[in-house]
């Protein structure tokens, strides 16, 4: 293991290993053989194949899990690495070892942290990481050693704790940590990084019968548009050419187009081709270069200083510095059509059954005679209206047609899902996520987002900030939902999942609410459900899932909490009283604090005005009001006198401050809650067939 770091020997690793602290990598996407060039649609940058080089993409070697790539870093100094792990080459102990903290009050720091010991490889994550999974139809016999055949790469990951990936190797108690923690495995929340202080994260998206998914025309779009040449007098934040390429340019406008609705609310907005760009660079495409640099420092307060907030990601800037955006985005049409390659998986060629009618003689065994034409009953008059696509009367359609056209022939018709925005306070769910500010102008992914979508209405009856297009969820596809449990856009409504009984990572989110909102770990709750991704093993767990969500009267709330204690200095210095010294000092969110109390909390906001309170009051009344800023007035002088009362003092200000005040996880959806329990086991027969 001394040769691979204590890595797994991988392909490729024969020429990546020789590279380890040098600067001389050559990576395999060089020697890629491309897919023939193609040059569709009216905007067309002339015959010639130009793409940029394929070594621009930047392949890696496996790191030895699926999406995880790993890299030479040449900056590795293999001096320092050994004398860290105590003269072992071939183990991580020393360097995962945790370091003191230069600041006393703080917690220990990871090895991360410190510039002067490196790792011999640099690690990135492909789409795959979220994406590929175990195959539904063809599960593999031992998960722990599946072969190529039961690998699906496009089905999405429900098992996946990217909670524990992105957090690995931080201090528990460090913000940043429990940030990534309260995700439940199968949901990540993407704008993590990007932060915008809502505590969001979203499930793995299936993959699935892209090509029906419905678009919606004449929609508000600015965006770059191929282009031959450039208008005399343009400049670059209009038109740009690519020099030493002939016609290859780009032109920003605004136009009316047709446009897919994607993400959790609806919020990429101008094309599928950029949507599937922008997923390179959530993941660290172009990061130096383009993104970083646009983001938000949770620990910078001054208003005045980079960092306080985000600003726009620049499309045509990172065009014009970045090899590998011009790589990515040379090749999308290629990624788009890997995946409108991607059909359904249904239950009965799953069960090995050759036709649809075997598996209704099962499921009408097991639910009662007759229930799946009840159920398709039962879902055409309580479903279809938002998990359905098909144009025209819901009575009468048929949910599982296909096509006849030769381009699409034996592709379900039906997406079952209409992407209609939806407002939050209909669904009823978890809105943090419908409240995700990431598409708004002056935010990051602004230049992803339509004006549209900018232009959706404000919701009067949401206390929280609701306006550029937030407070809606899409209305999400229900194809082989058998396959997908558990349901929501957080994973949250069904069994919790685990890697079995003794699971260190697993914490119970099981919980009682009090009317005064206090919250209180649940001392038996329900077990979690260990991993299964059997066919049975699937099918029981969409099972379970459906009768929590047709029963919101059962359903035992859930809140996801810090799993530690976390340490954090909140303030910066000013004066109080002719003497300069922090308003606060040391902070602990207490573990147990529900994580969207922190996650949606706007602390920033909270600490200016505190500010504000003290060096211009008067200002502070025009801004919140004389009766806020009175009491933020009392409770930053309380903050000094005590600042171990900040969870107790904001909490009085919560409605002011917070993001989204709510906090229960798999509330909500109550549609079909008033059905018998005969329509029920119906519907969930029929959408078993799905």
């Amino acid at each position: 293991m001394d040769e691979t770091y204590g890595f797994d020997f991988c392909a490729g690793d024969d020429a990546l290993l020789p590279s380890v602290g040098k600067a001389d990598y050559k990576d395999p996407a060089c020697d890629l053989k491309d897919a023939a060039f193609v040059n569709e649609g009216s905007d067309r940058h002339g015959p010639k194949d130009q793409r940029q080089s394929s070594c621009d993409l930047r392949f890696g070697t496996s790191s030895g899990a699926l999406g995880i790539r790993k890299f030479p870093n040449p900056r590795f100094n293999k001096a320092a690495w050994l004398k860290v792990n105590k003269g072992q080459i071939g183990t991580w102990s020393g360097y995962n070892a945790k370091m003191a903290s230069l600041d006393p009050d703080l917690p220990e720091l990871s090895r991360v942290m410190d510039p002067s010991v490196e790792p011999p490889f640099l690690i990135g994550l492909s789409c795959g990481a979220c994406h590929i999974a175990f195959n539904p139809a063809k599960p593999p016999k031992d998960p722990a050693h599946p072969l190529w055949e039961n690998i699906s790469g496009t089905v999405g990951n429900q098992y996946a704790r990217f909670s524990q990936i992105l957090g690995s190797g931080m201090s528990l108690k460090s913000i940043e940590y429990q940030v990534f923690a309260h995700a439940r495995p199968g949901a990540v929340d993407t704008s993590a990084i990007p932060t915008d202080q809502i505590n969001n994260p979203g499930t793995m998206n299936a993959l699935i019968n892209l090509s029906k998914r419905p678009t919606f025309a004449n929609e508000e779009v600015i965006k770059w548009r191929k282009a031959q040449s450039c208008p005399i007098g343009a400049d670059s934040r209009s038109c740009w050419c690519e020099p030493g390429k002939e016609g290859k340019c780009w032109i920003r406008g605004k136009r009316q187009e047709a446009v897919h609705h994607i993400l959790k609310g609806g919020e990429d907005t101008i094309g599928i081709l950029e949507a599937i760009q922008r997923v390179y660079i959530n993941i660290g495409t172009c990061s130096e270069e383009s993104w970083a640099n646009h983001l938000a420092d949770l620990r910078q307060l001054d208003p005045t200083q980079r960092g306080f907030s985000q600003t726009p990601f620049d499309i045509g800037q990172t065009r014009r510095d970045c090899p590998g955006f011009r790589a990515v985005e040379d090749r999308l049409l290629n990624l788009k059509d890997f995946l409108l390659s991607a059909g359904t998986t249904d239950l009965y060629q799953s069960r090995g059954h050759k036709n649809l009618r075997d598996l209704t003689e099962q499921l009408d065994k097991e639910y009662g005679k007759g229930s799946v034409e009840q159920g398709k009953i039962v879902f055409a008059q309580n479903c279809a209206k938002c998990h359905s696509s098909q144009e025209g009367p819901i009575d009468g359609r048929d949910f599982r047609a296909v096509s006849d056209n030769p381009k699409d022939k034996g592709i379900r018709v039906d997406w079952l899902g209409n992407d209609q925005a939806t407002p939050i306070l209909e669904v009823g769910t978890s809105r943090a996520r419908a409240l995700h500010s990431n598409h708004m102008k002056g935010k990051v992914w602004e230049e992803y987002g339509s004006e549209t979508l900018r232009a959706q209405k404000h919701d009067p009856r949401l206390k929280e900030p609701s306006d550029g297009g937030r407070g809606y969820y899409r209305n999400v596809s229900l194809l082989n939902a058998w396959a997908h449990a558990p349901f929501m856009h957080n994973n949250a409504m069904g069994p919790e999942l685990c890697g079995g009984p003794e699971d260190e990572h697993y914490v119970s989110p099981y919980v009682t609410v009090a009317a005064d909102g206090t919250v209180q770990a649940l001392s038996n709750p329900p077990p979690c459900w260990s991993f299964d991704p059997s066919v049975e093993g699937r099918y029981k767990l969409y099972k379970a899932s459906m009768e929590d969500l047709l029963s919101p009267n059962k359903r035992i709330p859930k809140v996801m909490s810090f799993s530690d204690d976390v340490v954090i200095k909140l303030f910066p210095k000013i004066s109080d009283k002719n003497i300069e010294r922090y308003i606060s000092s040391v902070i602990v969110f207490p573990k147990g604090i529900p994580a969207a109390r922190i996650g949606n909390f706007n602390h920033k906001a909270f600490a200016g005005d505190i500010i504000l309170s003290r060096v211009d009051f008067k200002k502070l009344v025009e801004k919140r009001g004389e009766a806020i800023a009175k009491k933020v007035k009392e409770r930053g002088d309380q903050l000094i006198a005590q600042p171990g009362r900040l969870i107790e003092v904001a909490g009085e200000l919560r409605d002011v401050y917070s993001n989204s005040p709510t906090i229960i996880e798999n509330e909500g959806h109550p549609f079909g809650e008033g059905l018998s329990d005969k329509d029920k086991g119906a519907l969930i027969a029929f959408m078993a067939t799905l």
